[in-house]
């Protein structure tokens, strides 16, 4: 007679919650963005007729759709200077630090919600580019005939990639959707799922927020790249949730190893034949 582990030994142990990838993998398709960034980049010289023109429409397109708040935030944030600096600080340096930091806090702290998080960064990277190599738009700031001001250059904010020798690193007419907003949503999104103490849950609200309207004042981005920014990382997690979900189905329903051990002896019937 035979029992199955299932049958009469102890139980399997509980699985684990994920284990942490090797750093330098994780390293590498930052890599990776960065190349295929650089790659639609290098084709900004030949889309600048069609990025102006898909600007154009776009400003037209939320006049009449009374969606335009760009020029009167441009406008407050011109004729004050040293909030006009802050900001261009802060559209120019938080959109990396503050992104990759939380990338580098959860891969540490909260490795069982790294892969789900990481593969929905990937996602909202890979619908900007898309965008950006089917769609070129120019920022409003290269529309000084609405009368859009360059808060950023105006201001000689610090690592501005507006002007200067930075720019010909930046892609120009990658307004479409705001990967700057859709990255702030990703990282209010990392610390609502990690932190359940009221401050950081503000903070992952405001952190958006602010960061939306930031990109709108120094006309960087229009409206509606705000919204598609949100749009991007809404339809991103979804779908790596989604991913994440199928991956633990099919983890589940793997055939596990069954470990055959041999039965004890009956001792009832033992004593009957004694």
């Amino acid at each position: 007679m035979l029992l199955t582990r299932a049958q009469g030994a102890e139980p399997a142990p509980a699985p684990s919650k994920g284990s942490r990838p090797r750093w330098w993998t994780q390293a590498l398709l930052i890599v990776f963005g960065l190349w295929a960034y650089d790659a639609i980049n290098n084709l900004s010289g030949l889309r600048r007729a069609s990025a102006m023109a898909n600007a154009t429409g776009l400003v037209h397109l939320e006049q009449r759709l009374h969606l335009n708040p760009e020029i009167t935030l441009n406008h407050w944030l011109a004729v004050h200077g040293t909030l006009g600096r802050f900001v261009g600080d802060y559209y120019d340096l938080a959109h990396f630090a503050v992104t990759l930091t939380l990338l580098a806090w959860v891969l540490w702290r909260h490795v069982d919600r790294y892969r789900v998080l990481r593969n929905t960064l990937i996602g909202i990277n890979v619908i900007g580019f898309a965008v950006y190599w089917a769609y070129p738009v120019a920022p409003p700031r290269m529309l000084a005939s609405f009368g859009f001001i360059d808060i950023v250059a105006v201001s000689h904010s610090v690592g501005a990639w507006s002007s200067g020798t930075l720019a010909s690193q930046a892609n120009e007419f990658a307004a479409m959707p705001s990967l700057h907003m859709a990255w702030a949503v990703w990282c209010g999104l990392a610390v609502w799922l990690n932190r359940k103490d009221p401050i950081s849950r503000a903070l992952a609200i405001a952190y958006p927020v602010l960061t939306g309207i930031v990109v709108i004042a120094t006309a960087n981005h229009y409206f509606l790249d705000v919204a598609a920014g949100v749009g991007a990382a809404a339809v991103s997690a979804l779908a790596a949730l989604g991913l994440e979900r199928r991956r633990a189905r099919g983890t589940e329903l793997r055939p596990q190893p069954v470990e055959v051990l041999a039965a004890p002896p009956d001792r009832d019937r033992l004593t009957k034949i004694s």
